[in-house]
């Protein structure tokens, strides 16, 4: 037999060495580390909106079509008439999250995109809907959470939960043992502490802020009409 008809000479196949990985589209080997999936995180992201028809179904038609993980989406009015504010919890990586606010800072509706910092005051409500045959265990968790009975009869009780995720993830554990019946939950919604505007360059309605002294230091419309008033009147009495 040829050399040609013998092969190259080494070890079988079976006992050749094979290599990790895998290779993409284009036949190129991958490195499983350097390919692996970058991590998530969840973030509170707070935009403030014009109030009006439509604009829901713009925010969420953006996250369908650019494919971000939302996990909630709450909207409700400020103290602006006119405006609305939309909380939303999405889960994505660190590039994924900045593209969510930038895209919806493009939306025309949209007046002000930020992200919540952990410190910021959230809650939550939560409707529970769980069995009736033991109303007085029922009961005592719902106490122990800050609850409220909402409705109560012979098969069927019906408890109100407010409060952040920690706290009412803990409280349906407690509930679970009686049986859950249904759920409805409202997600999360939030505003930043103190006086620091929940959205970047966001401002309360002007009769918000009445008898509340400026950030530059001066004082608001009231307090300056009431100084004016009374050096008026001053120069009243100084004249008779």
């Amino acid at each position: 037999m040829s050399q040609n008809e013998q092969g190259l000479q080494g070890p079988p196949p079976e006992e050749r060495p094979h290599p990790e990985g895998r290779r993409n589209t284009q036949g190129i080997r991958i490195d499983p580390e350097v390919e692996a999936e970058p991590d998530t995180r969840t973030a509170l992201v707070s935009a403030l909106v014009k109030h009006e028809p439509g604009v829901l179904a713009r925010v969420s038609g953006l996250f369908s079509r650019r494919q971000f993980n939302i996990e909630s989406l709450t909207v409700g009015p400020t103290t602006v008439e006119g405006n609305a504010r939309i909380t939303l919890v999405v889960e994505e990586t660190e590039p994924g999250i900045d593209q969510v606010k930038k895209q919806l800072a493009k939306l025309k509706p949209v007046l002000s995109v930020g992200e919540l910092e952990d410190r910021a005051i959230r809650s939550e409500l939560v409707l529970l809907k769980v069995n009736g045959d033991e109303p007085d265990k029922v009961q005592a968790i719902t106490q122990m959470y800050n609850g409220e009975t909402l409705d109560a009869g012979p098969r069927t009780i019906t408890v109100q939960l407010t409060g952040e995720y920690h706290k009412i993830e803990d409280a349906l554990d407690a509930y679970r043992q009686f049986g859950i019946i249904e759920i409805a939950r409202t997600g999360p919604t939030a505003l930043s502490r103190g006086d620091q505007p929940t959205t970047p360059g966001e401002k309360p309605a002007a009769e918000a802020t009445l008898g509340v002294p400026s950030t530059d230091g001066g004082t608001d419309t009231a307090s300056n009409a009431d100084s004016t008033n009374g050096e008026a009147r001053s120069q009243a009495e100084t004249t008779n």
